[in-house]
């Protein structure tokens, strides 16, 4: 039975936010993509289909190609050697078994990242091979108890792996999956002596994709790494942007300017001098007042559009925890909400692309 039909009974409610929406000004016609497919909307896998399997495994990658998504989304981290793997966080205890390591025991530290102070287990302090030691594990178990019966299966994949992955499956799928790496921390890694730039271009050039019609995009949400990044880089660049705070290269550097600040008309024409598309919180583009229900469109899509960049919001997942309260099911966060109702909203705001853990949903949403 579909999510769709279970979830009828929010229709009404659907439908009157999607009528609130189409009351307000419209956003401007979407700006023309890479995709071959006449406009059509990408859909990101994002971290895979993370919500089936474990993050930024081999596994969530290749689900997500093989449920339509365009592209697969791999975070990169650095390992002490400085070989480029694919973690949402350079702390692993949440996504690793590195706890039940007693041979790793000692490698547990504290460490300030971007501000914040954390204690774990961090891929700078492991080789390659000690990390491929390890064992992947669902990171959000309380929502995704399902998943949890594939921990322990995977290892940490490399990026190299990830784009021999992609290539594969292109081949076998008869259509290209695109490959969109995030930098993770890039001032931190900067600092510590693991720049990620050089790392991430020299893999490009190795597999033959730094050009133009190459199907990568490269996303940061600082700002200053995606400047350098575009004068050896010739594939689409991603400005991330947060609902909340500043760019962290901002925040060392003493700049003022906020991630508000970059989605002002003003902000996004610079943007525009060196990346080709931005990657909001979807709240930047709907936001949600203090209940959690939708309050109207933003007018950043029409505005990124009208600077010439493409619009891919983040992250659109199916569980209540994560919906606007417009599109709940129910009060358990676990349970799943009305995510086509979301997708509805969303791409009433002319958007080009959509970052999910569900790729299967997007694409059945953008048709």
């Amino acid at each position: 039975m579909s999510i769709r039909v279970r979830l009828g009974a929010l229709a009404v409610t659907t439908a009157a936010v999607l009528g609130a929406i189409a009351q307000l000004p419209a956003a401007a016609a979407p700006a023309a993509t890479a995709d071959p497919e006449a406009g059509r909307v990408e859909v990101f896998g994002h971290r895979g289909a993370s919500g089936y399997r474990p993050e930024h495994t081999l596994a969530s990658y290749e689900l997500a190609a093989r449920m339509g998504a365009d592209f697969i989304e791999p975070d990169l981290v650095p390992t002490k050697d400085g070989v480029l793997v694919s973690r949402h966080e350079n702390e692993i205890s949440g996504t690793t078994d590195v706890a039940d390591h007693p041979e790793f025991a000692d490698r547990k530290t504290t460490k300030t990242i971007d501000g914040v102070e954390l204690t774990g287990w961090f891929t700078e302090d492991f080789t390659l091979a000690e990390l491929k030691s390890l064992r992947a594990e669902e990171r959000i178990p309380q929502l995704r108890p399902n998943n949890t019966i594939y921990d322990g299966r995977y290892e940490v994949p490399t990026f190299q792996e990830v784009v021999d992955l992609a290539r594969r499956l292109s081949a076998e799928l008869g259509r290209e999956i695109g490959v969109a790496p995030e930098t993770k921390h890039p001032s931190y890694f900067q600092r510590i002596g693991l720049p990620l730039e050089p790392r991430v271009v020299r893999a490009l050039d190795e597999n033959g994709l730094n050009r133009p019609d190459a199907k990568v995009v490269v996303q940061s949400f600082e700002v200053a790494n995606l400047r350098e990044l575009d004068r050896s880089l010739r594939v689409r660049l991603v400005q991330l942007i947060s609902d909340s705070g500043a760019p962290q290269d901002f925040v060392e550097s003493g700049d003022p300017r906020t991630y508000a600040d970059l989605v002002t008309p003003e902000g996004l024409r610079g943007i525009a001098d060196y990346a080709d598309v931005i990657g909001p919180d979807t709240k930047v583009l709907l936001p949600v007042d203090d209940s959690g229900h939708l309050t109207g469109p933003t007018p950043v899509t029409a505005d990124a559009h009208a600077a010439g960049l493409q619009v891919v919001p983040y992250t659109v997942r199916a569980e209540n925890e994560f919906l606007p309260a417009d599109f709940r099911s129910s009060e358990v966060p676990s349970e799943l909400g009305d995510v086509f109702g979301f997708f509805d909203a969303l791409f009433a705001q002319g958007i080009d692309g959509i970052f999910s853990d569900f790729p299967d949903i997007a694409v059945e949403a953008r048709g």
